[in-house]
């Protein structure tokens, strides 16, 4: 089995999940998603490149698309874009409402109420 084949199933239980989401009307922000992925894919660049560099990690040749970013499979980017839209979907799916709301929580109280 190749990297691509086993991202795709990885990579279509992520979007499975991702659409859940987004039909729940309680999708995360999405240019917060979009924001945190560039910043995750520059550092699995980085630090990918110097991994394989420096021998701690490596691929079989027959099993990569032959495409690279630096040095590193362009294959091994798909885990950390997986990371990046499933851990937000899962939260907001999962998550109490209260927890996806926290301008109601914080919300001034009106004069004499508690929050008890």
């Amino acid at each position: 089995m190749t990297y691509w084949a086993l991202n795709a199933i990885f990579l279509g239980i992520v979007a499975a999940v991702a659409l859940a989401a987004l039909v729940s009307r309680r999708a995360p922000r999405w240019s917060a998603v979009a924001l945190t992925l560039g910043v995750v894919i520059l550092m699995t660049a980085v630090f990918d490149n110097v991994m394989i560099g420096v021998g701690l990690v490596g691929y079989d040749a027959a099993k990569i698309s032959g495409a690279f970013v630096g040095i590193a499979p362009l294959e091994d980017f798909a885990y950390a874009i997986a990371a990046v839209i499933l851990l937000p979907s899962l939260w907001t799916l999962l998550a109490p409402r209260t927890l996806l709301a926290p301008r109601t929580l914080l919300a001034p109280r009106a004069k004499g109420e508690s929050r008890a």
